[in-house]
């Protein structure tokens, strides 16, 4: 049985001393039906709201909501663009465990009827951007719950496999959040301070004739924590017409980078809710809220048929550019350039001592030092001696040979192309060589940027 107002506003005192209560009515903004709360009016001028627990789940928040609106400091309020309710104590009425907190004035805004644009959508998202910019040693201080990123997946993950060892989720559903967890790219996020149970109804409003609706509190802290930031945004699947201006209020007022992953974590929390919610009706063995449970997930799986949680349409077009590049790429590089001196004023002997006159520079060499006079004879020579005796003694003696070196020695008789000739084709072919590897580069740098565009729309 609910208790009234007045019994409620009688408690105020226990856990105010010193205060006056002058009236009592009944809560009506935020009247959350799991708790008995009532509004007091204080001699002061000052209303406060006192809240008693109705089972053991309910005493829960109240405690871990006590303890944070005792961890927002003084220095923490300040940087709140919006009030928060501040703790004024703790009492007993009955066996149930109440809250006291201050009253926070003003309206809130169903789901359903928050209305796309700016006003109340964008400044809700501003509120929650306000909430992550808090820093880390507000919650740190007060000793409450942290999870990295790497915490949330692994959290994520067990109640994914606990609620399909159930039997009653779709295999279409089993798989979409399977997907999701082990998609990489998007459990990439920097864990911030949030609320961790936000919703709409968290967000109380004052209207402004410029702007329209705006956020001037913030109710709801039993979940204040270190986490996901997509936490505080999964509600957002339940006003699908503003979620758009909750995302870019939220992004306009975040002083963190941009994270492209945090509509799609936030979706995904939405629906492991219900998975959540099987879970629960499972380990409490109750058939009315697996039955529940099952009917919503159901609904939920004929609802996405069509719908991907992580898009796939850009990376499959990515992954077929960048196969299509890489087939433009040639099979084989281009030929080697040709880079042997065309004159017949070169004599490698100058540069090596090698002696090179009266052989084939080209021709192989022979083995076992045996010499082919048959090849020998049948090629001609670079230099040929007008002395036959120079010939003989260049054999035996290369000092000889030192000794010749003022005899009159010219060239054999050598046909070479007129010397235009020449240039045009060693021109063109360079040219031709010069595109040939011009077209190798375009193509390659294609590949590499189909591949990094597909790489960025993963990470995405």
């Amino acid at each position: 049985m609910a208790r009234s107002p007045f019994t409620l506003a009688a408690a105020v005192t226990a856990a105010m001393p010193g205060a006056e209560v002058v009236g009592a009515r009944a809560l009506t903004a935020d009247g959350d039906a799991r708790f008995d709360s009532a509004v007091a009016s204080l001699a002061d001028g000052r209303e406060v709201v006192l809240r008693a627990a109705t089972d053991e789940e309910t005493a829960g928040e109240l405690a871990a909501e006590s303890l944070a609106l005792r961890a927002l400091t003084a220095g923490a309020r300040e940087m709140l663009p919006f009030d928060a309710p501040e703790y004024h104590g703790e009492v007993r009425v009955g066996e149930a465990r109440a809250l006291v907190t201050s009253l926070i004035r003003g309206f809130q805004v169903a789901e359903a009827d928050i209305p796309a644009g700016p006003g109340a959508a964008e400044a809700i998202g501003a509120a929650i951007a306000g909430v992550h910019a808090l820093p880390a040693s507000v919650v740190r201080g007060a000793g409450l719950s942290e999870r990295t990123p790497a915490e949330v997946r692994a959290e994520v993950r067990e109640l994914v496999d606990r609620a399909a060892a159930t039997g009653r989720v779709s295999a279409r559903l089993t798989v979409r959040w399977r997907e999701a967890v082990e998609a990489d790219e998007i459990w990439h996020f920097e864990s911030t301070v949030i609320l961790g149970a936000a919703h709409a109804a968290s967000f109380v409003f004052e209207d402004d004739e410029v702007v329209g609706p705006q956020v001037v509190g913030v109710i709801g802290w039993h979940g204040l924590s270190i986490g996901d930031p997509a936490t505080d945004l999964a509600w957002l699947s339940s006003a699908p017409d503003a979620a758009d201006s909750v995302h870019l209020g939220y992004g306009r007022s975040a002083l963190r980078s941009p994270d492209a992953a945090l509509p799609i974590r936030a979706r995904l929390l939405a629906e492991l809710e219900f998975a959540r919610w099987l879970v629960h009706g499972t380990k409490t063995h109750r058939a009315d809220i697996v039955d529940d449970a099952a009917a919503l997930l159901d609904a939920l799986a004929d609802g996405v048929r069509d719908e991907d949680l992580i898009p796939r349409a850009r990376r499959t077009s990515d992954v077929d550019e960048a196969m299509s590049a890489l087939d433009s790429v040639p099979a084989h590089a281009a030929p080697a350039a040709d880079t042997s001196m065309h004159t017949d004023a070169y004599d490698p002997g100058e540069f090596y001592g090698a002696d090179t006159r009266g052989y084939d520079i080209g021709a192989s060499e022979p083995e076992d030092g045996a010499v082919d006079t048959a090849t020998t004879a049948a090629q001609p020579r670079l230099f040929e001696p007008e002395d036959p005796d120079v010939e003989e003694t260049a054999a035996d003696d290369t000092a000889a040979r030192g000794a010749s070196a003022d005899d009159d020695l010219a060239t054999g008789a050598i046909d070479l192309p007129e010397p235009s000739m020449l240039i045009e084709d060693v021109a063109a072919h360079t040219e031709a060589q010069q595109h040939r590897a011009a077209e190798e580069e375009d193509a390659q740098r294609a590949a590499r940027a189909a591949f990094q565009r597909w790489t960025n729309s993963s990470s995405e």
